[in-house]
């Protein structure tokens, strides 16, 4: 039967569930302890303590250490939660003492991080000492890093989460995809090209979302010879690659992609894609209080956005 609340509010300890965080990242209870400054015998009866207050093992004992098993990975992952308040309490008290400050963590897919810029612009120019921290991930590790609390907000698509409806999404906004190249591609001087011309290409894709947006084009064009592809998972990488090679094509979000074709970097291939790319939106976790500056982010985010936000 799991302990309850009262039991774990007078038992657990901050320096317990700092001792669990070590054992997963170390997978030693030798390593962990060193990390956490204390004895060996002292990690191992911390560790049997944490077991008997949540009366169930965390972990699984092997000759190559420590696994934490289910109920481990759930606990480590609430310890981290636990971890990442702390730090923002300790960051809000002193911006509260000292008049401004705090901290924002913001996540956004390779399409969004743009419009973050935007917004994260305006809030550091009203409150300069603000902590900061900027994430460029797929939606599926955004949505990940927003269940651990490492992050406030992330611009990104809530179908990519395990449970929607544990966000709160603000405003739907459209991501159009240009197919861009080098401008020695080819294609390039190609007026109209069909897509079993691109078909034949060799793709840089973006993980998770751009293999799908390919998968739905060769369906849509009646093709089904699968994709020749790169995966990449770095903005700056993909306009590297695309830079020194020739023979390659990606999907990039318009309004990167017309930046770098005003600056020469990379020529737009004249295909316009048959399926549509998702709206992403800017999410939150229902059950967690936006701080006063993921608030007044959200404020300079819609400020800078066209089109209504709604609430859903």
């Amino acid at each position: 039967m799991p302990p309850t609340l009262e039991t774990l509010m007078s038992r657990l300890r901050l320096r317990q569930l700092r001792l669990l965080m070590a054992l997963d990242e170390c997978g030693s209870i030798h390593k962990a302890a060193e990390q956490v400054a204390i004895s060996q015998p002292g990690a191992t009866r911390a560790l049997n303590e944490i077991e008997s207050t949540l009366g169930a093992s965390l972990f699984l004992r092997s000759a190559r250490g420590l696994e934490a098993n289910d109920l481990g990975r759930c606990v480590v992952r609430y310890a981290r939660l636990i971890q990442t308040d702390v730090a923002h309490l300790r960051e809000e008290m002193i911006g509260i003492q000292q008049g401004y400050g705090g901290h924002l963590a913001v996540g956004g897919t390779m399409g969004a991080i743009a419009a973050i810029v935007e917004a994260i612009v305006k809030v550091r120019a009203e409150q300069p000492s603000l902590s900061l921290q900027v994430i460029e991930d797929t939606s599926e590790g955004l949505l990940r890093l927003l269940d651990q609390g490492r992050i406030d907000v992330a611009l990104c698509r809530s179908s990519f989460g395990r449970r929607p409806s544990d966000y709160h999404c603000h405003g739907h906004f459209p991501e159009p995809l240009w197919v861009v190249a080098n401008p020695g591609h080819p294609l390039v001087e190609v007026e109209a090209p069909d897509f079993t011309a691109l078909a034949r290409q060799t793709w840089i894709v973006y993980p998770v979302s751009m293999p799908r947006m390919l998968e739905q084009e060769f369906v849509a064009a009646g093709l089904s010879q699968p994709v020749q592809s790169i995966e990449i998972s770095s903005t700056y990488a993909i306009l590297a690659m695309l830079e020194q090679d020739a023979g390659v094509l990606a999907l990039l979000p318009e309004r990167i992609a017309q930046e770098q074709v005003r600056r020469g970097q990379v020529a737009r291939i004249r295909y316009r894609l048959r399926t549509r790319n998702p709206a992403f939106e800017l999410l939150w976790r229902r059950d967690r209080e936006l701080s006063p500056a993921a608030r007044r982010f959200l404020e300079c985010y819609d400020a800078g956005i066209e089109g209504d936000a709604d609430i859903c």
